[in-house]
């Protein structure tokens, strides 16, 4: 399955190693899954990860190769304005022009979509079901 994670996902699985959300991240390393990215998603994880939880240059450096490395980085070319959070949009985004098959996300607003175009919107309990 090609899929997008929400940011919340991936900085969850960076802080809380053995939980869900680094269960989700690691059937992309394992080659279960495809994972999509976009520099607007990865600059959003490292924006977070230094404003909310204090990271230094070094590591958000290395998350950003991590990031980059178990990823697949696609570039955009439409921005969506579909919900009010601008971060959300963004994934969206890179969902639409990735080609995914689904985003994870905990964002009640994004998973009361549903499905867009074409792109389902599931829990991360329920990516992790599918599994």
């Amino acid at each position: 399955m090609r899929m997008v994670f929400d940011t919340n996902i991936l900085i969850s699985a960076l802080l809380f190693p053995g939980g869900r959300a680094e269960a989700a991240v690691l059937r992309v390393i394992d080659g279960v899954d495809e994972m999509i990215v976009s520099r607007e998603i990865i600059g959003e994880v490292l924006s977070v990860l230094a404003d909310k939880f204090g990271r230094d240059k070094e590591e958000l450096s290395r998350v950003a190769v991590l990031i980059s490395e178990i990823g697949k980085l696609t570039i955009p070319s439409v921005h969506l304005r579909v919900l009010r959070d601008d971060p959300d949009n963004r994934i969206l985004e890179c969902a639409v022009a990735g080609k995914a098959d689904a985003i994870v996300t905990g964002d009640k607003k994004m998973l009361a979509l549903g499905e867009f175009r074409g792109v389902r919107l599931l829990s991360l309990t329920d990516y992790l079901a599918e599994g």
